[in-house]
């Protein structure tokens, strides 16, 4: 499987578990309980066979970058957590940071 696909389903994964932990209200509700354990294994699972063809750096860069910036606009979208240009400017670096790290990965794998 093509290992940033991997990489995406371990970020969708990461975002999903990370985002069942604000319901989970530390862990005492066991449904979304359960959905931060699976998103996460699903999540370093992926990682981990993603890392067989991605370098360590620029996957975990990519990996913690991308979720975290999704893992924010979550929080707004869905949670209704505040959005302002601060918040905004700063989502924005980091995707900038982890679209040239995939430019940089590009040919040298």
């Amino acid at each position: 499987m093509n290992p940033f696909l991997l990489l995406a389903i371990a970020i969708l994964s990461e975002v999903f578990g990370s985002s069942m932990l604000k319901v989970s209200q530390g862990f005492k509700k066991l449904f979304p309980s359960i959905g931060v354990i699976l998103g996460m294994s699903v999540a370093f699972y992926c990682l981990s066979l993603a890392l067989t063809s991605i370098p360590l750096g620029t996957a975990y860069a990519i990996w913690a970058g991308a979720g975290t910036a999704l893992t924010a606009l979550v929080g707004v979208v869905v949670y209704k957590e505040n959005f302002n240009v601060k918040k905004g400017l700063a989502l924005a670096l980091i995707i900038g940071g982890v679209v040239i790290l995939k430019l940089s990965t590009d040919g040298s794998h």
